[in-house]
């Protein structure tokens, strides 16, 4: 089976490099970004398309890693060169986080060229293409499940990257208070581990937020992102999520002053009193 990627910023070139230590055939790369699509090309033996629509050509199965709702678009209805060109047979796995909305048109688009869609790793709008990907996710993901029709599993990656976000400013938050109050950091993490404090945020960035590590894996403008699409649909239902919106306006003003590309993790330097121009104000 003959696999192309779309978009190869650090999720999607990493999950090439998955592919191909697994002896999967990656076939094709393609990115705006020239020189990193050129660099992963090189690295795995394989094309640096310079169109969309090379890679269908190349490729049974294309993987989508793309940022938001107008590139998602953009790579499958835009004028001329498009990843649905000569499509027929062709499965789309698509693992940005978008609108559901998005996701749904996709499909509908998808259809008409005879193609198949698939979203993300968790979720398939067709039974048999889900079956058609697995062994492939499988070496991508410890847990594969299928969630339902088109927009479902847009819906519930929105609400766990939602969660995870509002958990990761709660932690930030307790830790700079903790420090302020001149507590021990470590102790404090490890009484967070063994009460009502833990999360699986803990684990993952307690220590960063700690040490100021905040290499990127996933960014605050990427968090801002999410928590946006998880809050437009609960106002499109008429709810409101006061904690998600606190959350965000956090990552909008990371982005604002220029921290967006840190990782999540650095929301504690909005946080954490004399880290940041403006943090006393907030502490």
């Amino acid at each position: 089976m003959n696999i192309g990627f779309v978009g190869v910023g650090r999720m999607g070139a990493n999950m090439a490099r998955r592919l191909r230590d697994r002896s999967f055939h990656v076939t094709a790369v393609y990115d705006t970004n020239r020189a990193a699509a050129t660099s992963l090309a090189q690295e795995l033996g394989c094309a640096a398309s310079q169109d969309l629509s090379e890679v269908t050509v190349e490729s049974d199965v294309i993987f989508t890693v793309v940022t938001d709702d107008a590139a998602m678009r953009g790579i499958f209805s835009g004028i001329g060169d498009n990843l649905l060109v000569n499509a027929r047979g062709k499965l789309f796995v698509n693992c940005a986080t978008i609108s559901p909305q998005v996701h749904v048109d996709v499909e509908k688009l998808a259809h008409k060229a005879g193609a198949q869609t698939l979203e993300a790793c968790m979720a398939s709008s067709i039974t048999q293409a889900f079956r058609k990907a697995e062994p492939i996710l499988k070496e991508l993901g410890a847990t594969v499940r299928f969630i339902g029709k088109t927009g479902e599993a847009a819906k519930v990656k929105a609400l766990v990257n939602m969660v995870m976000n509002i958990n990761t400013a709660g932690l930030a938050e307790g830790l700079a208070l903790g420090a302020a109050l001149g507590l021990d950091l470590e102790m404090l993490r490890k009484i967070f581990s063994q009460t009502g404090a833990a999360s699986r945020v803990l684990e993952t960035d307690g220590e960063d937020i700690q040490n100021r590590e905040h290499t990127c894996f996933f960014s605050a403008a990427h968090a801002a992102k999410d928590s946006g699409i998880a809050l437009e649909l609960a106002r499109s239902l008429g709810l409101d999520l006061p904690l998600a919106r606190a959350t965000k306006r956090q990552y909008d003003r990371m982005i604002a002053e220029g921290l967006g590309e840190l990782d999540k993790s650095g929301i504690a330097e909005l946080t954490f009193k004399h880290r940041h121009k403006h943090s006393g104000d907030h502490v």
